[in-house]
């Protein structure tokens, strides 16, 4: 798999891509991810990237050019499977989605920054809009990193299948997983649920499949 994330600020990506599931992806060659700063493609000797809104308003607008530029740099050396750009009022992220990308070849990813990027870009270069939830960050970038690392834990070879088919929201039922345990089975006053010690495996099961479904049931919206 090959993802370009185009952004504003590039090394805000450099820590989550340099630990753990990602680095392991990284080393191991099963995803190539290459960060394109928008900047390079700006306008003029300064490079200039935003301006101000027509019609008036606060805050500085992505212009087009740039990243127009970049995408079509991009394009003419292969095609994308999805063009996602990150914000607040796009689809929310599912794992179901996680695993439709996970299956994909390549992809791009816009983060926004300030008070937008101009609609054009988003009416004719953008195949997906998407948004990790109901609140607003500063950019693009974590939220980016939030839905790259989803689907990069579920190509195969990452994490071992077993676990990830038993993970939350993975089946098609989208249970969430229950309660774990382990040693010691006792710790100051707190014990392990003495179901779990039984050895009686039906037991166990009924046990994990009740836990599971009080968790669907469970508030998670304030």
């Amino acid at each position: 798999m090959r993802i370009d994330i185009v952004s504003i600020f590039p090394d805000i990506f450099y820590s989550p891509f340099s630990n753990s599931i990602i680095k392991k992806a990284i080393n191991h060659k099963l995803i190539n991810i290459n960060i394109h700063n928008l900047r390079d493609y700006g306008l003029g000797k300064r490079k200039k990237i935003d301006d101000y809104p027509y019609g008036g308003g606060n805050g500085m607008v992505i212009r087009i050019e740039p990243v127009y530029k970049c995408f079509s740099m991009l394009m003419s050396n292969r095609n994308y499977d999805e063009i996602i750009f990150m914000t607040p009022d796009g689809d929310l992220h599912s794992q179901k989605y996680a695993n439709y990308l996970s299956s994909k070849k390549n992809i791009i990813i816009l983060c926004g920054r300030y008070k937008g990027i101009d609609q054009r870009i988003r009416d004719n270069l953008i195949s997906k809009e998407l948004s990790i939830g109901k609140y607003i960050l500063s950019g693009g970038e974590l939220a980016a990193a939030v839905v790259i690392e989803s689907m990069v834990r579920l190509i195969p070879g990452i994490i071992n299948k077993k676990s990830i088919l038993t993970d939350s929201f993975q089946e098609k039922s989208y249970f969430i997983s229950p309660p774990v345990y382990t040693r010691p089975c006792k710790y100051k006053k707190w014990k392990v649920p003495s179901v779990l010690l039984s050895g009686h495996h039906k037991k166990i099961n009924d046990w994990f499949l009740k836990k599971s479904s009080k968790s669907i049931n469970r508030k998670l919206d304030i």
